[in-house]
């Protein structure tokens, strides 16, 4: 190993070293990402409230479901009494309920059997909020903190403040004859609706804006849990469907380095590392690559061929020879091209080639007067071969 690699190698080493120790003495920053992925213990994750489930319901079973509802509920519909072989609660938590019009209407049918569901988002799609007669609106701001609170009586105090990841929809339009009000969110001294209940069917659909109530963060800050176990209170203590974040398609569509990616030391050690050899790899091309040949490519002898025949015919100065080789390759190109006949020269001839080239009536005149001239003079001078060699080559390029 030359002095030269070693230095480079020793200071690779200590920039790796460097790194491990930075990364290792930094804290990690907090990611406030709003995922509500029930296995994230980030701030805005749902772990614990996931994990409280079995407490709420002690005797529901707890399914996950990693596919669309549509996808999920159809393997328990039975089409000859067109009943579902199950019952139980569908649950929703997300910022949008990224929910397609053919499992919102299986999510209608589900509750339309008898069971319930429950979506917490500030995004529903149009399909429920059209046919459940709601919609909102987020035409107001506010600072500060926000008020949630139910208004049964029985859970007056379970009131609960929030000052951090509000959102400011509000229900802007309910259903009077099937919903039910079931609480606000009051922000300074307005007060809107962001909890109700819509019956469907035999069953029911329990919708609650300010999701973020759910979350780790708000869960564990004080006595908040009891805010999310009075909304809970209102679902059947049955089989709880909970939709998960981590559905299957993201699982199967996920890189096999998701977990280095994940985790920032192991991700700068894995760029270090790729870093690392590309450098070597140059290094040692470098030093072991073969001396390449250099091979002249071959010379176009055409070209030199047609240069020293003009030459001669140049300084000869055999004008006459030049112009009738001229006239000839210009009038072949008229026939191949154009399909005009050559031999008589004419104002039809002139017409018939201003049509077909596009080219200016009177300059095809002109050329062809000047070649009609020259076919009949004799002798010929340098001047006329310019002449003729300019006209001819306006002709090809205008």
């Amino acid at each position: 190993m030359s002095r030269t690699l070693k230095i480079y190698v020793g200071i690779l080493v200590l920039l790796f070293v460097g790194i491990i120790a930075i990364e290792f003495s930094t804290p990690p920053p907090i990611n406030w990402t709003k995922t509500y992925n029930e296995t994230h213990k980030i701030p805005y994750g749902t772990f614990v409230f996931y994990e409280e489930l079995g407490t709420l319901f002690p005797e529901s079973k707890v399914q996950d479901v990693k596919n669309t509802p549509y996808e999920y509920f159809d393997d328990y519909y039975s089409w000859e009494d067109s009943s579902y072989l199950t019952t139980g609660t569908y649950i929703v938590i997300d910022d949008f309920v990224n929910i397609d019009n053919t499992s919102a209407q299986e999510l209608l049918d589900f509750a339309s059997a008898g069971n319930d569901i429950f979506l917490s988002s500030n995004y529903f799609p149009d399909r429920l909020k059209d046919t459940l007669g709601f919609n909102t609106q987020n035409d107001f701001t506010f600072k500060g903190k926000g008020e949630l609170s139910l208004t049964s009586p029985s859970f007056e105090n379970d009131s609960i403040t929030i000052n951090k990841g509000l959102s400011n929809i509000y229900f802007s339009k309910i259903d009077t004859l099937y919903t039910t009000v079931l609480g606000y969110q009051k922000f300074a001294d307005s007060a809107y609706v962001n909890f109700i209940k819509t019956s469907w069917g035999d069953g029911y659909f329990y919708i609650h804006l300010q999701p973020i109530a759910f979350t780790n963060y708000h869960l564990l800050k004080k006595d908040n849990k009891k805010y999310a176990s009075s909304i809970m209170s209102y679902l059947s203590d049955d089989t709880i469907y909970f939709d998960s974040r981590n559905k299957l398609g993201k699982e199967l569509g996920a890189s096999p380095l998701r977990f280095i990616h994940s985790q920032p030391a192991l991700r700068w050690a894995w760029y270090l590392a790729l870093i690392t050899t590309i450098v070597f790899m140059i290094f040692n091309a470098k030093r072991k690559q073969r001396i390449v040949m250099v091979i002249n490519p071959l010379k176009n002898t055409t070209v030199d061929f047609t240069k020293t025949i003009g030459n001669l015919y140049y300084e000869t100065k055999d004008h006459d020879n030049l112009i009738e080789k001229k006239i000839t390759y210009f009038l072949e190109f008229i026939r191949r091209v154009y399909y005009l006949d050559t031999q008589i020269l004419d104002e039809k001839f002139v017409k018939n080639l201003s049509l077909k080239s596009g080219k200016d009536q009177s300059k095809v005149k002109k050329l062809v007067n000047q070649i009609a001239h020259l076919k009949a003079k004799t002798p010929c001078n340098e001047g006329d071969l310019l002449r003729l060699n300019k006209a001819i080559e306006d002709f090809y390029t205008t």
